[in-house]
């Protein structure tokens, strides 16, 4: 017996995985930011001081192309996270008249705390919540979400 595709011929299972996934992480990622002070930055804030870690420095215009907002509103941002010493700027070395924004010491830091006590409360939940099979399991999921994130 096959299992049921709907019109697009996408399996109900495939439809149900990804709404349930979806629902999941999105409960995962609100959970995790309660383990730190939510009036450290703002979403935006964060989210630009997050790309800039991960993806290095850029533009103020990069920034905005990539976090698809306008340019004025990661101008603020980004100025909002130099006040805070958590970016900074220096010349495009290929054109002077642009600034390359990039993550300091500082912006660093800040990042590995937040990251440290998220992991440290996800750490502690699946200690106390799972038993050593279902912690293999979930790392065998998140080996096949990764495959799909990378498809």
């Amino acid at each position: 017996m096959t299992e049921a595709t709907d019109p697009t011929g996408v399996s109900e299972s495939a439809v149900r995985a990804a709404r349930e996934f979806r629902v999941v992480f999105s409960r995962l990622r609100r959970r995790m930011r309660e383990t730190y002070d939510p009036s450290d930055l703002t979403p935006s804030q964060t989210s630009v001081l997050s790309r800039l870690d991960k993806d290095g420095e850029a533009s103020v215009s990069d920034l905005a192309a990539v976090e698809r907002v306008r340019h004025q509103s990661v101008a603020a941002t980004v100025a909002a996270l130099e006040e805070r010493g958590l970016v900074s700027r220096r010349p495009d070395p290929e054109d002077g008249r642009r600034a390359l924004v990039f993550v300091t010491e500082s912006g660093h830091a800040f990042l590995e705390d937040r990251r440290r006590a998220g992991e440290g409360w996800l750490t502690r939940a699946l200690e106390e919540q799972c038993t050593e099979a279902e912690r293999r399991t979930l790392l065998q999921a998140a080996a096949i979400l990764e495959r799909v994130v990378r498809s």
